[in-house]
């Protein structure tokens, strides 16, 4: 029989049933290990990080405040900001994250976390990196002149 070598070993109507071993692990455009390591990180920042803040709700005049995020008693970010009970203005002027999550929605889980702490608080961002003024651009937090932000700024 000429050509029998050639048939696969499982065949259906409409061709073979089975797919090489090479296509099978990895797709053409994959990198082995990188949605796992996304995955797990994502995990990490849902499940495991505490929120602490250092906002005094006695306190109405505008202050510097720092929202920690916390990892395992560890601090992997911060964020920090400036507001104003009275005029219901913030000001965020620093974003800073561990490098291990960047890429894993900490930011973002982050400022969605201050806007719900601080409800009916317009907020705006001094900062000017690429990073972070992509991450405000998404969260729609518009840019802020660095001077003062509100009348009772001392």
């Amino acid at each position: 029989m000429h050509g029998h070598h050639a048939r696969p070993s499982s065949s259906t109507l409409f061709g073979s049933t089975s797919v090489p071993s090479s296509d099978r692990t990895t797709g053409r455009h994959s990198r082995p290990g990188r949605l796992s390591t996304r995955l797990r990180r994502r995990i990490a920042v849902y499940g495991a990080i505490e929120f602490l803040s250092t906002h005094d709700p006695d306190d109405p005049g505008p202050g510097e405040e720092c929202l920690l995020l916390v990892h395992d008693r560890q601090v992997v970010g911060e964020i920090d900001y400036r507001m104003c009970a009275r005029c219901a203005r913030g000001v965020i002027t620093g974003v800073a994250l561990d490098e291990r999550f960047h890429g894993s929605g900490l930011g973002t889980r982050a400022l969605s976390h201050l806007r719900a702490r601080h409800p009916g608080t317009a907020w705006r961002s001094t900062l000017t990196l690429r990073a972070t003024r992509d991450l405000l651009r998404r969260m729609r937090i518009p840019t802020a002149d660095p001077g003062p932000f509100c009348a009772h700024a001392g």
